[in-house]
C-alpha cells in the first residue's frame, strides 16, 4: 500500500530543500516527523507538512483495509526544480545584476512495512 503527496512551487531552492529531504529518506514516519520538527532549517516545515499529507492520504485512501500510521515508512522522497523567477537588482555604474528566485517541487511517497 503506497500513498503520495506533492507540494509544488515552494519558494526555496532545490539545493537547500535536498539537505532536509536527505535526513528522512527511508525512515519510519514517526521518526521522520520527530527529526523534521527539531530541524532548524526553514525547508523542514514544508517537508513536514507534505509528509503529514502523505500519511493522511495513506490512511484515507482505502476504506476496505485499515492502515496505521505506525506501520508506514518514507519509501521515496525527492525534490525537482520548479520555475525560476528572474528579477533585476540595480548595480554600480548603471549596470543591473540578475537575481534568480528559485522554486522547487517536493514529492513524498510513503508505504506500509508489511
Amino acid at each position: 500500500m503506497e500513498a503520495r503527496a506533492v507540494n509544488k512551487y515552494i519558494g526555496s531552492s532545490p539545493r537547500k530543500m535536498r539537505l532536509v529531504v536527505d535526513l528522512i529518506r527511508g525512515m519510519s514516519v514517526e521518526r521522520a516527523l520527530e527529526v523534521l520538527h527539531f530541524t532548524p532549517k526553514a525547508a523542514a516545515k514544508h517537508v513536514e507538512k507534505t509528509l503529514r499529507s502523505a500519511v493522511a492520504n495513506a490512511v484515507n485512501s482505502n476504506e476496505n483495509e485499515r492502515v496505521e500510521p505506525e506501520n508506514l515508512y518514507v519509501k521515496e522522497v525527492y525534490v525537482n526544480q520548479g520555475p525560476t523567477l528572474k528579477r533585476i537588482s540595480p548595480a554600480p555604474m548603471g549596470r543591473a545584476y540578475r537575481i534568480r528566485k528559485r522554486s522547487c517541487h517536493l514529492t513524498i511517497v510513503v508505504a506500509s512495512k508489511a
